[in-house]
């Protein structure tokens, strides 16, 4: 394990900062500094057409799609040079993170000069249409039915937590095109025109007074054959492809770090009206424990990047980081927000502790808790792929998916 970089990654760093103090002007701050709705897209998409021009999109890619075909470890620099601004870019994230490398393996070189270009730059927004109501972490059961009619096929059915839906133009859509085989082999994917006649978007309020995550409802929606990603029932091993690409995912954690709630305990008073928060033994074992926890989650982001470096491929291992961070950052979060007593209540931007950000993280790590695999999925993951336990029971093995019981 190798901590530091290179000498060709130091480099690169240097110049990927350098073009973010002059693109950004200065690093990003927690709360209400970047703007919201339409205002906040226009920035979004001004700045990723800018990354597009300067040659910082796509880096991973190939050249003959727009990209510079560098090392992954590239990607994962850029994006932690990025994270010190607070850059706009969690519009493209699922789209160029997922989609588009979808795209490019599995359509034709036409459509794929058609898609690449406008995502590249901006222009065009992806989404990931693979949860419904009844098939989430179990995604491979989903229920949406897509029926062949000459060079269509016809699409009914449901997703649900459908990130960005409400401003995407495109999505990858995981559909089921044949219930006679086993849930896994009967799926297909292909590519949605977000606009299209029959599809209808929901936005989900949240509790945190967003509406980031959609309901999506298909009906008689039309697909051409054309728009097909892979061959008829690969639709699994189309989504395995696209659920791989997260693993670039990986240059920082979200949320409050371990530093800020230190400072918050330096400068609140503690619960026995005696000095601060740092000096109630309580509360210091339990900042104690949010150490370990970070320190274990960057040893192990620091074992992925690693293996990038090396142009090697990250393994399951993985999943413990998303498990010990997403929870550690609810924690902390409630901690935080219970240590402010009454003014823990007041999550006002302009008025509460760094600018809200505890309680934005308070309210956004249950979903990280969920989104891309829920804590119970990654410990089966751990448990039977790093220590080697026995796979749980499946009932539905060599079962055909109309034959599943449906508990009705």
């Amino acid at each position: 394990m190798d901590f530091n970089d290179s000498p060709e990654e130091a480099s690169f760093r240097t110049e990927a900062r350098a073009w973010l103090e002059k693109t950004l002007q200065q690093p990003g701050t927690r709360g209400g500094s970047r703007p919201e709705g339409p205002e906040a897209m226009q920035v979004a998409k001004a700045y990723q057409a800018k990354k597009a021009a300067a040659g910082y999109a796509g880096l991973t890619w190939k050249r003959d799609v727009g990209g510079r075909e560098l090392p992954p470890i590239f990607q994962v620099i850029f994006s932690q040079e990025e994270q010190k601004f607070q850059a706009p870019v969690a519009s493209f994230a699922i789209g160029l993170g997922m989609c588009i490398p979808t795209v490019i393996a599995f359509h034709n070189p036409e459509k794929i000069k058609r898609y690449v270009g406008p995502a590249l730059r901006g222009e065009e927004i992806w989404c990931q249409l693979f949860s419904e109501p009844s098939a989430g972490s179990d995604v491979a059961g989903l229920k949406t039915r897509a029926v062949r009619d000459g060079d269509d096929w016809v699409i009914n059915g449901q997703k649900v937590w459908t990130s960005g839906a409400h401003y995407s133009d495109y999505g990858i859509l995981l559909a089921r095109t044949n219930p006679e085989k086993e849930k896994h082999k009967g799926l297909t994917m292909f590519v949605l025109n977000m606009k299209a006649p029959g599809v209808e978007v929901r936005p989900i309020h949240q509790m945190s007074g967003g509406s980031n995550f959609n309901e999506v409802y298909f009906t008689d929606v039309r697909i051409p054959d054309s728009e097909r990603l892979g061959e008829v029932g690969q639709g699994w091993n189309v989504a395995l492809v696209t659920l791989m690409n997260e693993r670039l995912a990986v240059g920082g954690s979200s949320g409050p770090e371990y530093n800020e709630i230190l400072e918050l305990a330096r400068n609140t008073p503690a619960p026995s009206g005696k000095g601060t928060l740092i000096q109630d033994q309580a509360f210091r074992e339990r900042l104690a424990s949010w150490y370990v926890s970070a320190e274990g989650y960057n040893l192990g982001k620091y074992r992925t990047m690693t293996a990038l470096s090396k142009g090697q491929t990250p393994g399951p291992e993985s999943s413990i980081g998303k498990i010990l961070n997403a929870n550690r950052m609810q924690d902390l979060a409630n901690a935080a927000i219970e240590a402010e007593d009454h003014y823990g209540i007041i999550a006002d931007p302009s008025l509460a502790a760094m600018q809200g950000a505890f309680h934005n993280a308070y309210m956004w790590a249950p979903g990280l808790r969920i989104a891309g695999g829920t804590d119970e999925i990654l410990r089966n993951i751990i448990a039977e792929r790093v220590l080697g336990l026995p796979q749980d029971v499946r009932v539905d093995k060599g079962v055909a998916y109309k034959d599943l019981p449906t508990g009705r």
